[in-house]
């Protein structure tokens, strides 16, 4: 959504509700020529904000269901605001899968254009390494995912201890022993992927249990899926408390993210319902790393290290999903290090 003239029409037919070109050429407060007019709304169209209903002269607009999922927000403007000053949807919203996210896909085709072709550049680079090359190369994304992913989680570790861990098991000094373990936990559960690559394909609540089982090892987390209330910091959103209505929703998101054509999509949702829906004790966010990454690497599509991603903006991105159920800045993260890893690694 460009400029103000989008956002003109798009309050317009909020307002109003389903309505024809004339109407909104008419009534809407834009100084566009009736032309200009059809190739906006075509465009947001496109961008999945609006549903064009009936033919030719019969055509009306209204705005599409994924409008809110999809609409651009201005992030920072968004968090100036305090927890309790913000108006956010409290409870878990069950319909944002079973209705929106079923139905309709959350890119653009643009957006799958940019990483379709990314997907080819990066199949073209691996083909021309060695076994032991492209080995190496992912052994460099695999530290880099390890690092970042419990980095993201308050881990203390630098890239460079992360990496004398790994590669030499040798610990930090000043380092808790908690920290070494996730992320010796995270290069586990890669290997893991790498040795069973169809083991989430398809996806079920089961084999996520037996991911964060491997990610959780040794720590003090509890296994299989939480039975009590939790909070998350920095926000009023509350996850579901019930462990049976927890066991739906991961079994519904399952669903819709086994059902989609996209595995861009596929990942996308991944990473961001096991984060929303918060199944776990602990470890949600890194067992939703790890599983969009399976997904991913399943299809020998490129992985995401997340190495360049800012710990809060990866937090409030994922705060805005949960509170307004808002994927657009989640989505941006995703795009933006699926494009990194293609031109960093391999």
């Amino acid at each position: 959504m460009a400029d103000s003239r989008d956002k003109k029409i798009l309050d317009f037919i909020k307002k109003t509700g389903e309505c024809s070109s004339k109407e909104i050429h008419d009534n809407a407060d834009i100084s566009v020529s009736y032309a200009t007019l059809k190739r906006i709304l075509t465009k947001l169209i496109n961008e999945n904000f609006l549903l064009s209903v009936g033919v030719g002269r019969g055509t009306k607009y209204t705005i599409s269901p994924t409008f809110e999922l999809l609409a651009p927000i201005d992030i920072e403007k968004y968090f100036e605001k305090e927890i309790d000053e913000r108006d956010i949807k409290e409870g878990f919203n069950f319909s944002i899968i079973n209705e929106v996210l079923e139905r309709r896909c959350v890119f653009t085709d643009l957006e799958l254009g940019k990483l379709n072709n990314l997907q080819i550049k990066f199949q073209n680079n691996i083909s021309q390494l060695t076994e032991n090359e492209y080995k190496k190369e992912f052994e460099r994304l695999a530290i880099d995912l390890s690092w970042k992913s419990s980095q993201i989680e308050g881990n203390t570790y630098s890239l460079l201890e992360t990496e004398k861990l790994l590669k030499e098991k040798e610990t930090a000094a000043g380092k808790t022993k908690d920290e070494a373990i996730m992320l010796l936990n995270h290069k586990e559960a890669l290997d893991f992927i790498i040795e069973n690559p169809d083991y989430l394909h398809p996806l079920s609540v089961s084999r996520i249990e037996d991911i964060h089982s491997i990610l959780t090892k040794e720590l003090a987390v509890e296994r299989n899926l939480r039975k009590r209330r939790i909070g998350i910091s920095g926000t009023n959103y509350r996850p579901l408390d019930n462990e049976f209505q927890i066991s739906e929703a991961l079994q519904n998101s399952c669903d819709v993210i086994n059902s989609k054509k996209s595995v861009f999509e596929k990942a996308l949702l991944a990473l961001v319902l096991l984060s929303y829906i918060q199944p776990f004790m602990d470890g949600n966010k890194r067992t939703a790393r790890i599983v969009s990454n399976a997904i991913l690497m399943n299809e020998n599509y490129c992985p995401l290290s997340f190495r360049t991603v800012d710990s809060i903006d990866y937090k409030k991105a994922m705060l805005l999903f949960y509170e307004q159920n808002n994927i657009s800045s989640f989505k941006e993260i995703f795009i933006n290090q699926f494009e990194f890893a293609v031109d960093t690694y391999f």
